[in-house]
Order: structure tokens, then sequence, then C-alpha cells
């Protein structure tokens, strides 16, 4: 687990994380959201020890990271995919890392061929895409078999074929039991991946939520369909809802659930088609959630 008790940083006159507090479980794919400068990354490297907190504390499995003895066997993370030297291997690289925490070249062998690097191993990282890189990140990552792991915006640079491995590889972690959080800007991609959701803005915490609940949270009414619209509207608005008409002939209809929509459309003998519940996408809903704690913020022409 990793636990966040009223973490604060600050950097001179700056607030980058403002008593932060929270648990990452295992089990699930935790999704790490936020604006930028919202104190994501920050938030990260306190946790694996690389910033030393102002106040509060970060822990993994009830410790601090810089008193795990072979910290690589328990917690692994990638944060920066341009951390390895670009003279060095593939191989070198994760021989190196897997030298610091005693463990074997098989290891090594194994996380190249998972990560699909097993026929680049010996070329110079130098060499490498972005989305090789990350690939290696990775592969450092889950180096030891940790429990606990933790990546900041794995996608980048990655193809579409890259991206779903990258799904299907945190989805399979988080169901062999282990902790995994993951921050991304991708929305699309956190809505298919994430069970839950941290989101934070300006270093506080905004919400802490399953991505059904932040959704279903933002209701768009419901789309209404029925050979007899102009009827139905009528006994809608009569009974309280707001009807909209469509352009396509349908009705989005706010302020009535589907089944009540269902039971007075059927005493009145009123055929309906379809009548589907639109909550707002996950991207729509962190938008209106954060819209508060946005520090760059575009001009619009």
């Amino acid at each position: 687990m990793i636990e966040v008790h009223e973490l604060s940083k600050r950097y001179g006159e700056t607030v980058a994380v403002d008593a932060l507090t929270f648990q990452v479980k295992p089990g699930h794919v935790t999704g790490f959201l936020g604006p930028n400068g919202a104190g994501k990354s920050t938030t990260m490297r306190a946790v694996l020890g690389l910033d030393a907190p102002t106040s509060g504390e970060a822990l993994v499995n009830g410790m601090r990271y810089a008193d795990i003895r072979h910290p690589m066997h328990q917690v692994g993370a990638l944060l920066d995919a341009g951390a390895a030297h670009g003279g060095r291997s593939a191989l070198n690289h994760l021989r190196c890392l897997a030298l610091t925490n005693g463990i074997g070249s098989d290891r090594v062998a194994a996380v190249l061929e998972e990560v699909g690097l097993a026929g680049v191993a010996r070329k110079p990282v130098g060499a490498f895409s972005l989305g090789m890189r990350q690939r290696l990140g990775i592969a450092a990552a889950l180096l030891g078999d940790p429990g606990v792991l933790l990546f900041d915006e794995p996608v980048n640079g990655l193809d579409p074929d890259g991206i779903r491995w990258i799904r299907e590889l945190m989805r399979r972690l988080a169901g062999e039991g282990r902790t995994v959080l993951l921050s991304s800007h991708l929305m699309s991609e956190m809505a298919l991946t994430a069970d839950h959701l941290v989101i934070i803005g300006r270093g506080r915490l905004i919400a802490d939520t399953s991505v059904r609940a932040l959704t279903d949270r933002y209701q768009r009414g419901v789309l209404v369909r029925s050979p007899r619209a102009a009827e139905l509207t009528g006994l809608l608005e009569r009974a309280g809802a707001s009807v909209t008409a469509e352009p396509d002939g349908a009705l989005s209809v706010k302020g009535m659930e589907v089944a009540a929509i269902g039971d007075l459309a059927a005493r009145h003998g009123i055929p309906i088609h379809e009548a589907t519940p639109r909550t707002a996408s996950l991207e729509e809903a962190y938008m209106e959630l954060t819209a508060g704690s946005l520090d760059y913020r575009a001009g619009v022409r």
C-alpha cells in the first residue's frame, strides 16, 4: 500500500503539495490526475524518497522508502524515461540496477522479453526512440517483481499497439494483487485503465473516488426516443421534468430517472423506443471538477 499523510512540500514561497492525504490500495489501478503544476510528480517523488517532505510523510508498506533494505523488491517506478545513460545498452543498464538489489541475470532477460526489447537489448539506449525508452523504464520498474508500482505518463511516445499493451499490463498487475499508481493526462486511456481516481489541484486533494462514481456525479439527463415525442414532452413537463428536443427528433430529459419516464409513458400508452441515461465522460467530469484549479490556461480567440 502507498500511504500519504498530510504531505506538504514547499520550494521557497511556492507550495507544490499542500497537506495531501490519500491511500493507494492493492488490487486496483489508481489514476493520479490533476492539471499541470498540481503536484503529482512532486508527490510521487516524495513517495520514492527523491524529494524530502516539508511536513507530513509518504510511506510504502508502512515504511519510508529510504528505510527499505532492498527497495526494488517492494517498489518499482517509472518517473523519467530519459533516466538511463545513453551510452549503455539496455541490457547493461538493467544489469547494473539488478546488481544493486541482488537480482539475477535471468530476471533481467525475462523483463526485457516482457516489454518487447529482447531483440535490441545490446543496442545503446541513446539510439532508442521515446517509446523504446518508455519500455526500458517499465522493464526497470518490474525488475524486482515488486508489489507496489508507480508510473508517471508511461504511454508517452508509444504507438497505438504500445498504448494497448500498457493498458493491459497495468490491469494485469493490479489483477495480481499489486498496488498500481498511474499518472496520465490522457483521459480516454484513464477511463479504460483505472478503477479508482485520486485527483489533486494546486497541491490539494479534490477527489478520491471510483471512475464510475465520478462520471455518475455529472449526469447529462436521459435520451428518449418515441414516435409520439410531442405528446410525451407535454406529459414529462407537467410531471416536472425539463425536456429539450434534439435535432434528430430525440428528447433530452433532465430531472427524471429512466424508470419514472418509462412508467409515465406506459400509463398513457406511449411507446418508448429508447431511454438511455447519459453520464459525462471521464474527460468532461474531470474538466468540470478541476476548472477552478488550472494555473495554465490558454487564451481563446
